[in-house]
């Protein structure tokens, strides 16, 4: 399979669907990267994080900013929400019995999360499971790294869990690595995810903005001024 990738201000998004990725990113392993509007934006000002997007292995649509950008451009391309690839992640690597690593959320988050996922998925094998409050990066990294997974789960918050797992790659070159946010919470059961309608809409972000008011300083202005910048970019072109 081609990784095949379109052009979004300057970053490239891979064009495949969710089964396409999952298929691409199981068999070559990498960085995955859920790209959205706020992450673009930092990239502009950021030439290091910029420079883990455009060298990661995978880059998938999961913002609604980023799927509408993409049709504004002229590409019908369906987001794939970070927290669902990174389960379906989870369900294919358990089939094999190979290690998984869970890294972030706030303390006890990530032992309730892969508490309810093993209900799920009872074959999950954790080799490494640690909350994101921690001061040593590099003893986390050297026990990951002994613990030798092969799927990493970063939930450390855009753009520290990218770099934490672009330096992880540098010794698990082998491995699966995936920032995934909020997804701990969630998996959890600390934060409920929104209804299906709002999924299935798009709508995500406002059902947690209505949830969680603070958000909007972090949506807004961002959003609109990336549909605005990616309009521009359709005139010039």
């Amino acid at each position: 399979m081609n990784k095949d990738s379109v052009e979004i201000l300057g970053f490239g998004v891979n064009s495949y669907n969710k089964e396409q990725a999952l298929e691409y990113i199981l068999e070559n392993s990498g960085i995955v990267v859920t790209i959205n509007p706020e992450m673009i934006s930092y990239a502009k000002n950021h030439s290091d994080f910029a420079n883990i997007i455009k060298n990661a292995d995978l880059v998938i649509p999961d913002g609604i900013g980023i799927e509408i950008g993409l049709k504004i451009l002229g590409n019908n391309i369906k987001r794939i929400p970070g927290i669902d690839f990174g389960l379906s992640l989870i369900k294919e690597v358990s089939k094999t019995g190979e290690g998984i690593a869970f890294i972030g959320a706030k303390p006890t988050i990530a032992d309730k999360a892969v508490e309810n996922l093993k209900k799920e998925i009872p074959n999950l094998n954790v080799v490494y499971c640690h909350d994101g409050y921690f001061k040593d990066e590099q003893a986390v990294i050297n026990d990951i790294c002994d613990s030798n997974p092969k799927l990493i789960l970063a939930a450390l918050g855009s753009p520290k869990q990218e770099f934490f797992i672009n330096e992880l790659k540098k010794r698990l070159p082998d491995a699966i690595l995936i920032g995934l946010g909020g997804s701990f919470d969630v998996w959890s059961g600390q934060v409920q995810r929104a209804p299906k309608i709002y999924q299935k809409l798009g709508l995500e972000w406002l059902y947690r903005t209505i949830k969680e008011p603070q958000r909007i300083k972090r949506i807004f202005p961002t959003l609109p001024l990336f549909v605005l910048n990616v309009v521009k970019e359709r005139c010039i072109k």
